[in-house]
């Protein structure tokens, strides 16, 4: 039943992150709370047990119905188990790499037990005086107590006895029902699979005992092999007199009977084999009206081995070894002497003891081999206690040192958002491009990954890892600052895991996304620039072909043999000029002439401390709709996608903010005590003659923008429009009265 959320007794404490409420985890009472916490309020749901930074060991341990995720009931069983086994359970929030002898809680019967191992494995490696456990002193205790054979674990495998017939019956078992995987890793059985087999050993000799009955005396005990050969043919032998009966009825049909040369020659165009399964499809034997079957020759060759058996186990025991055909009525007599055993066994279940015999399942059944295993199932029981107990202490420390970090990362993301810790998720850090990445998390299928990866709106560079020694490995590296002009697939960076080793790394595929809003700011104009140069490089590189194609004509008219005229390249068709389109063409460039003739005119007109505002007006004016869509996507930038790629369940919503993003990715910076000459004797000449062209393109683009705004009144100017029509305005009527001085004279 799942936990609502109502109030609790236990007073939550949540802090937040990544503007995401998550509950604090400061003491023990919050941990033995943890069950009555709703479940919406986790920020994990599921977690996978591979691909983590944390011991796969531990992790395993707490995946109790083994199904490679971890879920939150079972953090919670975890963490209950452990509470109980420790004198102080808040313990488990300020973890040690060795747990000390002291925490351990005897008081309880259960609590001495993993004590008493306890004490028990130190003493095996050498530390009987020791005071703590550490997860590396029960290592070889656990080699040693897997190797042990039988060592509690409830499986007795063939390395537990030296009997040959001992270690035949677990084979057999393992064979006909299945095994049981051991602590030490290898298969075995256990009390369960050993009763099911001797239970279908028991089952399928009464079946034997039963089909004595249905013997047949011509075949004895020979008889279910005989129905099974006679079986193997059955359905092609009734189609076969099927045939002939029809062939019988009517002649005409026996060259349909014996199918089309057209099929045979089809057949004959490929590479044949005997068991192709249109040679199988063929009759048994050629079709004739008064035909018998045929068994050892001029059959079928995709049959022949079937109908040579078939002849051996039934035909000749009822007819005689020289029997080598069969007639309609022969045939219905076999059937008709095997239909009550088939019969039989047809209602008779598949035995998987079948595989071993009636004389092997007799000898199993009653030999000196089934009283010693089940003494060596006794003796492991019997060691069943102080495998328990180490299995708990094993246990116990490994929980001990590990599922403060599981916690942090299952029931909050603490570790995450946090600068002195890495989340269990993150593989390491990659330097790319004059940056740090610590965003990166382990790929298994790039292509899956990347679909759920756009939904994360993230900047994702996936790169493939290589070192010495290792798999390769694929990563997923967010890259939460600066910007992507020089990402691009097939560039190399370092690597370096959570373990310090480095890595070469190579860039197989990027989503882009908005990394920045200053990127976004200056994304129009480097696209400018960026279709400018492509423009200028299509133009060069197509004047360099005609180039080349005029100069290889010339060679090849030097160097034609003498007196051998060459060939006159064919005439080019004279180009027709369109005068209506060069009209156009004129009116069209008048017009942008004039048009910007007039705005650098106003332009001109305005007061000086305004060109500087129009300016950057201009610039944010084109900039702007690239600056609020990057806006929009970092404000939607999320973790969540990029875990649940990998199998995570996420509860919210974990979001990159701008901040948080520049934490994630660090530049490259200049240490603060570092001297900086700033004279490079190998700085380009044409430094200042580039940033005047970049400047003056963007000035054409202001006038651009300035064309548009005289052209559709649009501010600066339809403010001056308005100051220069009032002035007009107020004198047009001055101008119609008559002046003072005429109207005095008249």
């Amino acid at each position: 039943m799942l936990r609502s959320s109502s109030p609790t007794q236990h007073v939550w404490k949540f802090f937040r992150r990544g503007g995401l409420d998550q509950a604090a985890l400061e003491s023990a009472e919050d941990l033995l709370a943890l069950r009555e916490l709703d479940e919406k309020l986790w920020v994990v749901l599921s977690c996978p047990v591979n691909g983590l930074e944390l011991d796969p060991k531990t992790l395993e341990l707490i995946d109790a119905d083994g199904d490679g995720h971890i879920h939150v009931r079972e953090v919670i069983a975890a963490i209950e188990w452990s509470a109980a086994h420790l004198t102080k359970p808040g313990d488990l929030l300020a973890p040690a790499a060795s747990l000390p002898l002291a925490a351990i809680n005897a008081l309880i019967p259960e609590g001495q037990a993993v004590l008493g191992a306890a004490k028990r494995i130190l003493a095996s490696v050498g530390k009987s005086d020791a005071t703590a456990i550490s997860v590396e002193d029960t290592l070889d205790t656990a080699k040693i107590l897997a190797a042990k054979a039988p060592n509690g674990d409830g499986v007795v495998t063939a390395r537990a006895t030296s009997e040959a017939a001992t270690q035949a019956l677990i084979k057999d078992i393992v064979a006909c029902v299945g095994g049981v995987r051991s602590s030490a890793g290898d298969e075995g059985v256990d009390a369960k699979k050993t009763e099911e087999f001797f239970a279908a050993v028991k089952s399928y000799l009464e079946t034997v005992d039963a089909a004595a009955a249905h013997r047949l005396p011509e075949f004895g005990e020979a008889t279910i092999s005989a129905h099974d050969a006679l079986q193997a043919v059955r359905a092609k032998i009734d189609d076969f007199f099927a045939r002939v009966r029809l062939a019988a009825f009517d002649r005409r049909a026996i060259a349909a009977l014996n199918r089309e040369e057209t099929e045979y020659l089809a057949i004959a165009a490929r590479d044949l084999s005997i068991s192709a399964s249109e040679i199988a499809a063929f009759p048994l034997a050629r079709i004739d009206a008064t035909a018998t079957l045929p068994l050892l020759e001029h059959v079928n060759p995709a049959w022949a081995a079937a109908l040579a058996d078939f002849q051996r186990r039934v035909v000749a025991p009822l007819f005689g070894a020289d029997k080598n055909t069969l007639t309609a009525e022969e045939w219905s007599a076999i059937a008709a002497k095997f239909a009550p055993l088939q019969a039989w066994l047809a209602g008779k279940s598949a035995s998987p003891i079948e595989k071993l015999g009636a004389a092997r399942a007799r000898e199993v059944l009653t030999g000196p081999a089934r009283q010693a295993l089940a003494d060596l199932l006794v003796q492991d029981r019997t060691l069943a206690p102080e495998y328990a107990a180490i299995s708990s202490a094993t246990r116990l420390v490994r929980y001990y040192r590990d599922l403060r970090t599981l916690l942090h990362n299952f029931v909050n993301f603490a570790d995450f958002y946090s600068r002195d810790r890495l989340a269990t998720f993150q593989a390491g850090t990659l330097l790319l491009d004059s940056r740090a990445c610590e965003l990166c998390l382990r790929v298994s299928d790039v292509a899956r990954h990347a679909d759920f990866a756009t939904k994360s709106m993230a900047c994702v560079a996936y790169l493939e890892c290589r070192r010495v020694g290792s798999d390769t490995m694929r990563i997923a590296a967010c890259f939460t600052q600066g910007d992507s002009d020089y990402l691009f697939v097939g560039r190399n960076g370092l690597f370096y895991d959570r373990q310090g080793r480095d890595w070469d790394a190579t860039i197989t595929k990027i989503i882009d996304n908005p990394i920045s809003i200053r990127q976004a700011f200056w994304s129009p104009y480097k696209k400018l620039i960026r279709f400018i140069e492509d423009q200028v490089a299509k133009r060069a590189t197509a004047a360099e072909s005609a180039t080349t194609a005029d100069l290889e004509g010339v060679a090849t008219t030097a160097v034609a043999a003498p007196g051998v005229k060459p060939a006159a390249p064919a005439a080019a068709p004279p180009k027709k000029f369109d005068v209506g389109t060069v009209a156009a063409l004129g009116v069209g460039l008048g017009s942008i002439a004039t048009a910007f003739g007039l705005v650098m005119a106003k332009f001109v007109e305005l007061p000086t401390w305004k060109v500087p505002l129009v300016i950057v007006g201009l610039l944010f004016l084109i900039s702007l709709p690239s600056m609020i869509i990057a806006w929009l996507k970092l404000r939607q930038r999320n973790l969540g996608p990029l875990l649940e790629a990998n199998g995570w369940a996420i509860n919210g919503r974990v979001k990159i903010n701008i901040p948080f993003g520049a934490a994630l990715t660090e530049r490259a910076m200049l240490p603060r005590n570092a001297r900086h000459l700033l004279r490079d004797p190998y700085a380009e000449t044409h430094g200042l003659r580039n940033s005047i062209l970049v400047v003056l393109i963007l000035l054409a683009l202001a006038a651009g923008g300035l064309g548009a705004a005289y052209r559709f009144d649009l501010w600066p100017f339809h403010r001056a429009a308005k100051n220069e029509t009032a002035p007009a305005a107020a004198t047009a009527p001055a101008a119609t009265t008559n002046p003072p001085d005429s109207a005095a004279k008249k």
